[in-house]
């Protein structure tokens, strides 16, 4: 599968991959920032932004259309960044071809199974009925009475677009929720990864706790684990320029 991305800067490449229902147009300005120091390769996934759609969906599939992009651009070794389940593609990419990778930075994901937490979503969001709405902005009063928190409503709704006229998804919304049991599982089990990692974990989610920690430790044996106290699950988004100063720092981009 041949992957839609933004790439910015020269350099050392730096891929960034984002969680579920994101896309690259969300780290655009952290990506700017960024591609001051190096190149920068913000990527759709597989059934996200402008990528195809498939419906197959699982990490080792995921990881396998970005290593190809990887190769598809000549690129010898990349660091990458991965929030959520991006964060799972990234491990898996670590995992299966280690020489394509110099650095992780993992943002607030552990390589565990993890419980359904978004079923709620999914279900909101297939009720919808695209050929009522003419804007956005109707869809989110509908979506308002399910789903409360408006900046999660905005974020989810970047995935409206229109097309020939009509309101429509730019994700593989059913694919995704088909699939969905897919990105709940584990990655690396059972694996020893040697790559620098950097797990970044949100002090006010629930995403790493401590039990995740030892398990990323026993899999990951040259890792730095730093708690943001003060961020929820999207820390790039909430303190884009402390998440700058420590993913910078980590993989040297400051020197």
């Amino acid at each position: 599968m041949n992957l839609y991305y933004q790439s910015q800067g020269s350099g050392q490449p730096l891929i960034i991959l984002h969680g579920l229902f994101g896309s690259s147009d969300n780290w655009r300005g952290l990506a700017k920032k960024l591609a001051v120091h190096v190149q920068v390769i913000s990527v759709d996934l597989r059934n996200h932004g402008k990528s195809p759609h498939s419906e197959k969906i699982s990490y080792d599939e995921m990881a396998s259309d970005v290593i190809k992009l990887i190769k598809d651009l000549g690129l010898s070794q990349v660091d990458v960044i991965g929030h959520s389940i991006g964060g799972k593609v990234a491990m898996a990419m670590a995992a299966s071809n280690a020489e394509k990778i110099r650095r992780l930075a993992i943002v607030d994901m552990a390589p565990k199974l993890y419980l359904d937490n978004h079923g709620d979503i999914f279900e909101a969001l297939l009720a919808l009925n695209l050929s009522q709405f003419n804007k956005r902005s109707e869809a989110d009063e509908v979506l308002a009475i399910t789903i409360k928190d408006k900046s999660i409503r905005q974020f989810l709704l970047m995935n409206l677009t229109v097309i020939d006229g009509r309101i429509q998804w730019r994700i593989n919304l059913q694919g995704l929720s088909d699939n969905y049991s897919q990105l709940l599982e584990p990655v690396c089990q059972g694996l020893l990864i040697d790559k620098p990692t950097l797990f970044l974990k949100a002090g006010l989610s629930n995403y790493i706790g401590h039990a995740d920690e030892v398990m990323i430790k026993e899999i990951f044996i040259n890792v730095d684990i730093t708690t943001i106290n003060q961020a929820g699950h999207w820390i790039h988004a909430e303190y884009p320029s402390l998440f700058l100063t420590k993913v910078s720092d980590f993989f040297g981009y400051d020197k």
